[in-house]
């Protein structure tokens, strides 16, 4: 038994075209560091600096709606940008996630209480750091609520991170 292809539903169609708009406002709306990092045909690209620069609110959404019908006409490329904007995305998770962890090291670092299980921790994660100028910015942040040792100590860890 074959099964003939339906053509998809107008609500559908209104669906992916709804979508496709979103992903055209993603890219205007995207860092230029972000933006130039996507592979993309020249043509889309011109189209994506075109709404990326209008900035009359109206005309700023026409532009967008336009980019959505070059992009409907195109699936490889919609395609193509959606798996670069997936993997960007992950990047970023990433990098949110270790912000985090770096912050809740340096909390635990400044807190009397976490210092010595956290400072043991800190040796296991980055054991090339200056242990002994990371335990003095502690203890100014631990008496004295010093907010600019507790940034020093989260540049050191992240700066050390990211050499090793």
């Amino acid at each position: 038994m074959t099964e003939e292809l339906q053509p998809l539903s107008k609500t559908k169609l209104k669906q992916l075209a709804k979508e496709i708009e979103k992903l055209g406002q993603r890219l205007t709306e995207m860092g230029d560091n972000q933006f130039a990092q996507l592979e993309m045909p020249d043509d889309v690209r011109e189209e994506v600096v075109l709404a990326r620069e209008t900035v009359g609110r109206g005309s700023h959404k026409r532009q967008i709606k336009h980019l959505a019908g070059v992009l409907r006409k195109q699936d490889e490329v919609v395609e193509q940008i959606q798996r670069q904007l997936d993997a960007l995305d992950q990047v970023t998770g990433g990098e949110k996630r270790q912000f985090h962890k770096l912050e809740d090291l340096r909390d635990r670092l400044c807190d009397a209480a976490t210092f010595q299980q956290a400072f043991d921790e800190m040796i296991e994660l980055v054991p090339q750091i200056d242990r002994n100028g990371i335990a003095r910015l502690a203890r100014s942040v631990q008496q004295h609520a010093d907010k600019r040792a507790a940034r020093e100590i989260f540049r050191r860890l992240r700066d050390e991170m990211e050499k090793g």
